[in-house]
């Protein structure tokens, strides 16, 4: 025992531990690399990195094959005493040749830089859509793009044949990384809340004029105090969506957004149903229901699924072109009303296109889902008979002489001027401490990280 122990003590002093793990094949202790760190001017030992040491093998290797012998074992000195790789490994990366680049096999693109450059242009001014509704809307919208971006023909027929599969494939390299912050400033309402009925369940309509409603708050980084909100409302039928700011969230303002949203609908109203927030569970809404002869449900509580539609519009109609800047003023109401009843309203119901779940079932364990063609909420209205003849060929006209280019540039322009509106001093209520600050540099280089990311938003632009 005492032998053994004395063997295994001295062979741990004769023989070093492999620094290296690719050189545990190498038993000599004169072949193991040593150095895996390199000296910088001061002196202190700095790491160097797999992709450095890639960039310094790449100026090496030229080097090395103009060399002679001579010069080439000294390059091996040099590059081994840098890198700490083994002098192998140093022969092979600086003896073989470059890669040559490898040739695309199959077909050449049919698609030139200039299409690409038109579509990634299209594609930006539409508000990012994806393949299939981009795919839907170029036609409504290339009339006006060979003005404002000065297509030829050849160019224009290469986008009208192109197929949604070969958008995805030209437009990845062009997808930014988009935030998404979810900020629900919505109450429970106990008042009327159990006289009025849940509907849980999934919506199957063929008429227009059933709509869902909900607020969007434009209060920043704080609740407190009185802020902006949007009335959004949407049709499930043909998707149709109107919205309405107002200041705060009184009955009597909310209900003259609904009002107000009621009669700028190219179709009758029928019935309303919203989540439990106490903006819409109140008497005055509920009276305002009665009066115009409309249905009133809501949404089980917690549930935002039961309101997908209009959870939906309210990151596409409000979100994305207001984004979470806090609004806490009349001329930010005055002024985000102009942009919603005179550009939103007529971009978004006129020119971008939508899908609607047709059916869905469950196959084994999975649920598939069918989804029908992407088409515009004023062409399902009139597709699916939502409205009268005459007021299809009234929208139909208005929309042949609007410029949807013209729309998107006056969009950017007044929510550039809305967002420059000052905002009033935050109003802390009676025993609510002050925001949560970052505990650590990380989690502030993140949140820093964060609010700096890009905003698929006509403001972020």
């Amino acid at each position: 025992m005492l032998a053994t122990n004395w063997k295994a003590q001295l062979l741990r002093q004769t023989t070093r531990p492999c620094e290296s793990r690719q050189l545990r094949s190498y038993r000599e202790r004169y072949r193991r690399a040593r150095n895996d760190l390199t000296r910088a001017a001061g002196g202190e030992r700095v790491p160097m990195g797999p992709q450095a040491i890639r960039e310094y093998a790449a100026k090496m290797a030229r080097r090395y094959g103009r060399a002679d012998r001579a010069e080439r074992g000294r390059l091996l000195d040099e590059f081994v005493a840098i890198t700490g790789r083994h002098r192998k490994y140093a022969i092979v990366i600086l003896g073989s040749a470059p890669k040559r680049p490898r040739k695309r096999s199959g077909r050449p693109s049919r698609y030139a830089p200039e299409v690409t450059s038109a579509l990634v242009a299209v594609w930006r001014a539409m508000d990012y859509p994806w393949s299939q509704r981009l795919r839907t809307m170029l036609p409504l919208w290339l009339p006006w793009a060979r003005t404002f971006l000065l297509l030829d023909a050849a160019t224009e027929t290469l986008l009208l044949a192109m197929s949604a599969r070969t958008m995805d494939r030209l437009l990845r390299p062009h997808r930014a990384n988009v935030r998404r912050r979810i900020d629900g400033r919505t109450k429970p309402g106990t008042l009327l809340k159990h006289q009025i009925l849940i509907r849980s369940e999934r919506w199957d309509v063929s008429e227009a004029g059933w709509c869902e409603v909900d607020t969007v708050a434009h209060c920043g980084g704080s609740g407190d105090g009185e802020f902006v909100s949007s009335v959004n409302a949407t049709d499930v039928a043909s998707t149709w969506t109107e919205t309405r700011a107002v200041l705060g969230k009184g009955q009597r303002y909310v209900v003259a957004a609904l009002e107000e949203i009621r009669l700028a609908l190219p179709f009758a109203l029928r019935g309303i149903d919203s989540d439990s927030g106490s903006e819409f569970i109140n008497r005055q809404c509920v009276k305002w229901c009665q009066d115009k002869g409309l249905d009133f449900t809501r949404s089980r509580p917690y549930h935002k699924n039961d309101n997908a539609h209009i959870e939906q519009k309210n990151w596409t109609h409000v979100r994305k072109v207001f984004g979470w800047q806090r609004f806490d003023s009349y001329e930010a109401v005055t002024a985000m009303n102009d942009v919603y009843v005179n550009e939103v309203r007529l971009l978004m119901n006129y020119f971008q296109t939508s899908v609607r779940l047709v059916e869905k079932k469950r196959v084994g364990s999975r649920i598939v889902r069918r989804y029908g063609a992407a088409m515009t909420p004023l062409d399902r209205s009139i597709s699916l008979q939502l409205v009268d003849e005459a007021t299809a060929a009234r929208l139909t006209e208005h929309r042949k002489s609007i410029d949807p280019f013209v729309l998107i540039a006056t969009i950017e322009r007044n929510v550039a001027a809305i967002a420059a509106l000052p905002v009033g001093p935050i109003e802390k209520r009676p025993g609510r401490g002050a925001r949560m600050t970052s505990f650590s540099k990380k989690a502030a280089a993140e949140d820093a990280a964060f609010e700096q990311a890009p905003v698929r938003s006509y403001m972020a632009r």
